[in-house]
């Protein structure tokens, strides 16, 4: 049987004599089965997160090295990507989930997206060439080589963000649908070890060139992308869907349904407040800490090596909290983890002054969050509808990057006025881990209600009880 392929469940006699078997809807694996469909997801996932990390890190190398400002990078980098995802999240993932086709409902537009993302990183990697023959071109109406050099790098992270971020929700609906739930914590506790593992690669031996070697590292990273992630989408199969009940109908009629179904319930509005806070608070730290590196006279190489070191342990540890996820659930495991995050970046915010101090929280910083990101990886599938996953996922991250959206830009106005204070982030996201821990005790609380780890059923929920 090819991996994801669909196939009539045993019988049960036949099932007593055979070796273990799982199933995810019509899909069935054996132990070797499960193994290819790991292989190809996490194949795929290591090109995902190369791109995802790489492009990030050489594109904020490149800003500071064109003397782009504080808000800048955070109007750029902090805000276009949760822009996209706000605005065409929804729509991609409303219609994946009504969507029904000989490749599947998710395996389509992950094909049809991928070209547009090597394209927009290609054209990442001739941004400095393009903003010199413009500059050459104004002559003295050129408003500067810095400025032309960030404008069209604003277009094609613009292009780049349209694709990538827009294929997000549909990517890990994929997962949702042909990965046996039982097996949802682990299996994403090896997505987070194959994440470390491209974080480690492009961080240890590749950030501290991106200033220099921007050229070439755009073009791996597309070569990458464009062929991994493609073969994954041609391997994994899908398997068969329930008919669709309703049509997704014009797109005013579509976002009328998505907007009554995902916030039309309290406790989904808890869920994505629990699920959403954290990254908010994450995301200015993850944003300003190579500023923060080069303000404190730490190299780019040095700054890597330390982010290396932070991958290598939360790398260690991420398959065991999967396990933790799957023994606990994701819920309970999360709540402690962003109380743990919430002190940890408290001492950054109050001590970090120097490299040495620096050095400390960042790692601090990047293993907590990590074990936060592990651990409630698994949180929505578990807690919304089955068949509704993408819709329900695109919109934990419009609640998501709505904050960021606005957050990022803010304190890249106030670390402008600061003096360029990045300790501010830490201390910024101590306070919003808080807040994060508070509505996720609310959001536990209601979960118990519903009938807890085993007898949950996700509000609104008619068709199946969540495991």
């Amino acid at each position: 049987m090819k991996p994801g392929v669909a196939e009539p469940m045993p019988s049960p006699n036949l099932a007593q004599g055979s070796s273990k078997r799982w199933s995810v809807g019509t899909l069935t694996y054996t132990k070797a089965t499960l193994g290819v469909l790991f292989f190809w997801l996490l194949w795929g996932d290591f090109s995902w997160q190369m791109k995802e990390r790489g492009v990030l890190y050489t594109v904020e190398a490149l800003l500071k090295k064109f003397d782009a400002s504080d808000l800048v990078n955070g109007v750029l980098v902090g805000s276009i990507p949760p822009i996209v995802l706000v605005i065409l999240g929804p729509i991609l993932s409303y219609r994946s989930d009504h969507h029904r086709g000989p490749m599947g409902r998710r395996i389509p537009y992950l094909l049809a997206i991928t070209p547009v993302a090597v394209a927009g990183i290609v054209g990442l990697a001739f941004s400095p060439a393009l903003g010199a023959w413009l500059d050459r071109a104004l002559g003295a109406n050129s408003p500067g080589l810095n400025t032309l050099v960030i404008g069209w790098f604003v277009v094609f992270w613009t292009i780049f963000e349209l694709a990538s971020n827009g294929g997000f929700s549909i990517f890990n609906g994929l997962v949702n649908d042909v990965v046996p739930r039982s097996l949802l914590g682990r299996f994403f506790g090896l997505f987070r070890t194959v994440s470390l593992l491209a974080a480690i690669v492009f961080n240890y031996f590749l950030l501290g060139h991106a200033e220099t070697q921007y050229f070439w590292i755009f073009l791996g990273i597309a070569l990458l992308y464009g062929t991994g992630f493609t073969s994954m989408c041609l391997k994994v199969k899908e398997g068969e869907y329930p008919p669709v009940t309703t049509s997704p109908g014009n797109p005013f009629t579509s976002i009328k349904t998505y907007v009554r179904e995902c916030f039309g319930h309290s406790y989904y509005l808890w869920f994505f407040a629990t699920f959403g806070l954290p990254y908010v608070a994450f995301a200015p730290v993850n944003l300003f800490n190579i500023f923060f590196a080069k303000s404190i006279h730490m190299s780019l190489g040095t700054f890597g090596k330390y982010l290396a070191l932070t991958y290598a342990i939360s790398l260690s540890v991420s398959y065991g909290l999967g396990w933790l996820a799957d023994r606990f659930h994701p819920l309970r495991v999360s709540l402690v983890a962003i109380t743990l995050y919430s002190g940890v970046t408290l001492w950054g915010g109050l001590f970090a002054r120097t490299p040495e101090t620096f050095a400390i929280a960042l790692v601090a910083h990047g293993v907590v969050s990590g074990v936060w990101m592990t651990s409630v990886a698994g949180l929505t599938q578990v807690l919304v509808p089955k068949l509704k996953f993408a819709q329900f996922h695109s919109a934990t991250y419009i609640a998501m990057n709505l904050g960021i959206m606005v957050y990022n830009p803010l304190m890249g106005f106030w670390l402008d006025h600061a003096a360029h204070n990045y300790r501010l982030t830490y201390l910024a996201a101590s306070g919003l881990s808080l807040l994060a821990l508070g509505s996720g005790l609310v959001l536990h609380s209601q979960f118990m209600r519903l009938g807890g780890p085993h007898h949950y059923r996700a509000p609104g929920d008619l068709a199946e009880a969540s495991a």
